[in-house]
């Protein structure tokens, strides 16, 4: 049997699957690399909720807690 568990297998078997595809769908759009809306460039991380930098200009900005 395949594994879509993805970062959210460390569930195991509970909460369910449609909760675990939320949590899932979330960290994904969290720990991907965003736009910097100063210089533009695809080098935006996340350091904590709501808390971004962008590694290319060294900004510190603030966004929501998932996504800036």
């Amino acid at each position: 049997m395949a594994s879509k568990a993805g970062s959210t297998g460390r569930f195991g078997p509970r909460y369910g699957a449609r909760l675990k595809q939320r949590v899932l769908d979330i960290e994904k759009k969290q720990k991907k690399l965003h736009k910097c809306p100063y210089c533009h460039a695809i080098k935006v991380k996340r350091i904590a909720s709501g808390i971004y930098n962008c590694t290319k200009c060294d900004s510190k900005f603030t966004g929501k807690a998932y996504t800036p």
